[in-house]
């Protein structure tokens, strides 16, 4: 039996005591007032990234997808989606077959497609050439081959035939995300209620509030649901953050990482998508536009991050771990610390710097 001592966060509240580990299972939360100023949260769920430590999910290769996973676990991050940018179909069909086998293996929990069926006005760093409206063959292709793999799928409401990609997308348990989309309040209300329960990056590669006329962050926000949120005080600021968690509130909102393989890596240039990428000062944009090309940042961050900008601990934590593990359904399984629950445990200092990472009960 392992034991970790310090303040464990669970869904009800901090715990100071003891996490006992039986293998891969947490088997008890002993309270115990004298055990130091550690915190204890669970490993982080990430729906949104696609790659680090200069390795990228987007190409479909499995090793580079190996690696790019393994670096965010040692960042705590033991569940994650592996995130595509727009691409070809044939990409898009090669790295389904190849990534199942990941999912097979748990090394990761499924595909998030952030495109193509994007809105070329607010395409951001999506690559303009492989934009497309939807189209049910690829996508009814693409959720049959993966047989499971492909989890979720970032759609634009406001294109010819999305809300019927939405609809099937939902009744085939694939989550439908609103993204990169320049609808207005009344289209992206017809995107929830088609089925979408996702918001990609809230405010990120949408058409910005107005008072006349809401819009998708709005329609978002104000609906049942959950907005994805990019802590990284470079897409969002911290008020602004503060702001959308607090009017979602942690069953509805969710912190994400947005990372591309520059996270961990030196300023310089990189490739995200078939364009041009140049990091400088951990702000990755591209080099022809300028335009903000995804982050460098890792969940432990994310976390920390969130409580500066005024979050409780707790809260942070249910949209780290909690929440986005019950967007995937596997909130019987990971997202919490709790008994029964596998041993997914992240060991931070007080000040929410990362010490210690397991995944099952096994360092990472």
């Amino acid at each position: 039996m392992t034991r970790i001592s310090g303040r464990i966060v669970t869904p009800g509240g901090v715990v100071p005591g003891h996490l006992d580990l039986d293998g891969e299972l947490i088997t008890a939360i002993v309270p115990d007032d004298g055990v130091g100023d550690d915190v204890i949260v669970p490993g982080f769920v990430d729906l949104h990234c696609h790659g680090g430590g200069g390795h990228t999910f987007t190409t479909g290769d499995l090793a580079s997808a190996r690696e790019a996973a393994a670096f965010h676990r040692r960042h705590g991050t033991t569940t994650m989606l592996a995130g595509l940018v727009s691409s070809p179909f044939e990409l898009m069909r090669s790295a389904t077959l190849g990534y199942r086998e990941l999912v097979d293996e748990g090394v990761l929990a499924g595909i998030h497609f952030e495109g193509p069926y994007l809105s070329e006005v607010r395409c951001g760093a999506q690559n303009p050439a492989h934009l497309r409206d939807p189209s049910m063959t690829e996508i009814e292709e693409l959720i049959k081959i993966g047989e499971g793999a492909v989890r979720m799928m970032t759609v634009a409401p406001e294109l010819p035939g999305a809300l019927d990609a939405i609809t099937y997308l939902a009744e085939h348990g694939v989550l439908a995300a609103i993204g990169h989309t320049d609808a207005t309040y009344d289209q992206t209300r017809a995107g929830v209620a088609a089925g979408a329960t996702v918001a990609t990056h809230l405010f990120n590669g949408m058409r910005p509030p107005h008072h006349r006329e809401p819009g998708p962050v709005v329609g978002l926000l104000s609906s049942t649901i959950v907005c994805e949120l990019i802590a990284d005080n470079i897409h969002l600021h911290p008020g602004m953050l503060a702001f959308a968690a607090h009017s979602a509130g942690p069953d509805r909102a969710v912190l994400i990482t947005d990372a591309m393989d520059a996270t961990g890596m030196p300023d310089g240039q990189y490739e995200l998508g078939g364009q041009e990428v140049v990091v400088a000062g951990r702000v990755a944009r591209l080099a022809h536009n300028g335009s903000i090309a995804g982050s460098t940042l890792t969940m432990d961050v994310a976390l920390h991050n969130a409580v500066a900008a005024g979050l409780p601990l707790v809260d942070a934590v249910a949209m780290a771990s909690t929440t986005p593990a019950r967007m995937l359904g596997l909130a019987d399984r990971v997202g919490a610390l709790a008994p029964g629950l596998r041993a997914d445990v992240v060991v931070m200092s007080a000040e929410l710097t990362l010490k210690q990472v397991l995944r099952a009960g096994t360092p990472a």
